[in-house]
């Protein structure tokens, strides 16, 4: 039935593949796909749809495939209610405007960043991009030798710090000289 032009009343809840790829649909995806209790697969990718994917889809519970790939998707979040889904083997939103953290439990996390690719907003495993707020921020400096805040190339010594180093070093490096010469070579070395 692909590019006719027909007018559906109704789905048949019977359905076990819905395959409505490639065509022009626009707008929102209909929350009632949710009721579909024996869809096994279903297929909106390559279309112009957009909104979020409904939360009733974690009513479909024998859905083994989604394929919402290429479409305009610009939810805050992949539901989580998909992690809910047991028999979910493959998953596709690549290529849509989708925002915000994937959920980490169930299902969801077993799915490659082939699954979720092409979705600038999207964060957290298996992408490996993090979500803002969520990067650690940096340690606070330590306190040894912190008197002026320049810091020398960045890397968290103080230049008082690198000289009293090397300064203890010519020092004790000096003294042991002093004390070999004074004393004589130690046995073990001769």
């Amino acid at each position: 039935m692909k590019r006719k032009e027909i007018q559906l009343e109704r789905i048949l809840t019977i359905f076990t593949t819905i395959d409505l790829s490639l065509n022009s649909f626009q707008g929102n995806i209909p929350s009632v796909i949710g009721n579909l209790h024996s869809l096994v697969g279903l297929n909106l990718s390559h279309n112009h749809l957009v909104g979020s994917i409904p939360s009733t889809f974690g009513n479909l519970t024998n859905l083994e495939w989604l394929h919402l790939s290429l479409n305009k998707l610009n939810g805050r979040r992949v539901p989580i209610e998909l992690g809910d889904l047991s028999f979910l083997g493959y998953l596709y939103l690549s290529e849509n405007q989708l925002t915000g953290p994937i959920p980490q439990d169930k299902q969801l996390n077993t799915f490659t960043r082939d699954s979720f690719r092409g979705n600038q907003g999207l964060c957290e495993t298996p992408l490996r991009n993090t979500c803002p707020g969520d990067a650690q921020p940096p340690p606070p400096p330590s306190s040894f030798f912190q008197k002026d805040s320049t810091r020398e190339h960045g890397n968290g010594f103080d230049r008082k710090a690198i000289g009293i180093g090397y300064a203890s070093g010519i020092v004790i490096g000096i003294s042991i000289t002093y004390v070999t010469c004074e004393i004589g070579r130690p046995k073990q070395l001769a």
